[in-house]
């Protein structure tokens, strides 16, 4: 996924203007499935994901949801689901949008944000877009992202993980996050698209407040911060693709530079949107998956010692923790048209958010959905999105997180956390530890 200043927020953010609190809480005699209270009962279920203790742990009301309300309506004009079978056929609705600027209150939300957009601030990469325009972007891009042409990368990124264990195993303790879950995939991508070392600092403070448009709904704050960050980005990134025109080089940016789909090049602003996408979607999910990954591990000393002890489990091992703890919890839909969504009328300009960490743990689906089995089978996870949007980068983020965890594994056998529980981020969307201390043996 990618921070979008057209992406999903801007419902949330139009709502939040029209007085709603809270865009997940069920409020003013919502009715759970299956019971009939009173008209004056109390509400039985709220999701509200900002509660620390849901950030710590949302699986147990996934599970109140999938049994007493599997299409949550929160409020009018908003659906939520939570099992397996409807998140997997929403992804695959023709009749639904990823392309915001669809909803009947975009322009609402533009005339309402808290900084002027600057140029090219309102141009949505192509995890925003619907065909045609999507299959252009995608097709361009797409050749850099094939199994066969990420797997040539695997010798740079054996290198970049030793290194940076090799720097942990000298000091005896390290943050799993700061030391390797984000260095080695913001160190691959920047890479791939050329970009100098001594810039990629700003890339992650840029992408720390980016990563909050994500969310289905955000502070006037965090939103002007957001927009901020967004400016400065895109024009990094101008100057860059100017030097790029001028000498290009043996690059991803280059080669987009110059690339063509269906007779047409990406224009200046498409090229910066995709950029954008790349450099923060192709770190931050992937340093996600490695910190949450090594954190289930942790939890399940037997799993360790499992992957420890037998390393051709990886394959398997690498599909079952992006199911069990899914770096990306959820996304979202718009109905371009009167639809239904698991039985029930959804209207046109309606939106569908659709959990996707509930639904990778949904029973129906998965035999003991809530145990982690590094062995499972047959493991048809949605970690990675579906239809047109199945995430690009997927074959790119398996390969790094296999990598770092085996490697992780196998040289520190006696791995355990070193003080208190880790803290997580308070993003949304995305399920992402801000620190995992550990310590190297007993």
């Amino acid at each position: 996924m990618s921070p979008d200043p057209a992406g999903r927020q801007t419902v949330g953010q139009s709502r939040a203007a029209e007085g709603v609190e809270d865009g997940f809480h069920a409020a003013g005699g919502h009715r759970t499935a299956g019971a009939q209270p009173a008209p004056d009962s109390p509400v039985d279920l709220i999701f509200n994901p900002w509660l620390p203790e849901t950030h710590a742990n949302p699986y147990p009301i996934y599970r109140r949801l999938q049994d007493e309300d599997p299409v949550h309506r929160p409020f009018p004009g908003v659906w939520i689901i939570s099992r397996y079978r409807d998140v997997a056929a929403l992804l695959r609705n023709p009749s639904m949008s990823s392309d915001r600027r669809n909803s009947p209150v975009y322009e609402e939300f533009i005339k309402a944000l808290p900084v002027e957009p600057d140029e090219g601030a309102l141009t949505p990469s192509m995890l925003f877009l619907d065909p045609p325009d999507h299959d252009r972007l995608r097709g361009i891009v797409n050749k850099a992202f094939t199994p066969r042409t990420i797997d040539r990368l695997a010798p740079r990124i054996r290198t970049i993980v030793d290194g940076l264990l090799d720097r942990a195993a000298g000091e005896g303790r390290f943050d799993v996050v700061a030391d390797l879950a984000y260095p080695l995939p913001v160190t691959v991508i920047c890479d791939m698209l050329g970009v100098p070392e001594a810039d990629r600092g700003r890339l992650r403070a840029w992408s720390l407040d980016l990563i909050y448009t994500l969310d289905p709904m955000l502070s006037v704050e965090a939103l002007a911060r957001a927009q901020r960050a967004g400016a400065e980005f895109r024009g990094y990134l101008r100057e860059l693709i100017a030097d790029r025109r001028r000498s290009p080089g043996d690059d991803l940016l280059s080669a987009m530079i110059h690339a063509e789909e269906a007779g047409r090049r990406l224009t200046l602003q498409e090229l910066v949107a995709t950029c954008v996408l790349l450099l923060v979607a192709g770190h931050e999910t992937t340093s996600s998956l490695i910190g949450n990954g090594v954190l289930a591990l942790l939890r399940h000393p037997d799993q360790y010692a499992r992957l420890r002890d037998d390393p051709g489990l990886m394959r398997s091992a690498i599909e079952e923790l992006l199911r069990y703890d899914s770096p990306v919890q959820l996304t979202g839909r718009l109905a371009l048209r009167d639809t239904e969504i698991a039985g029930r009328p959804v209207a046109a300009g309606e939106d569908v958010v659709a959990l996707v960490g509930a639904a990778n743990r949904d029973p129906r689906e998965f035999a003991e959905g809530d145990r982690l089995d590094l062995g499972r089978v047959d493991n048809h996870h949605i970690a990675f999105g579906g239809g047109i949007h199945f995430c690009l980068g997927a074959p790119l983020a398996r390969l790094e997180g296999g990598i770092a965890i085996s490697s992780l594994v196998g040289r520190f056998p006696e791995l355990r956390p070193d003080g208190e529980e880790p803290v997580w981020r308070d993003t949304i969307t995305l399920r992402a530890l801000s620190t995992l201390p550990v310590r190297i043996g007993r």
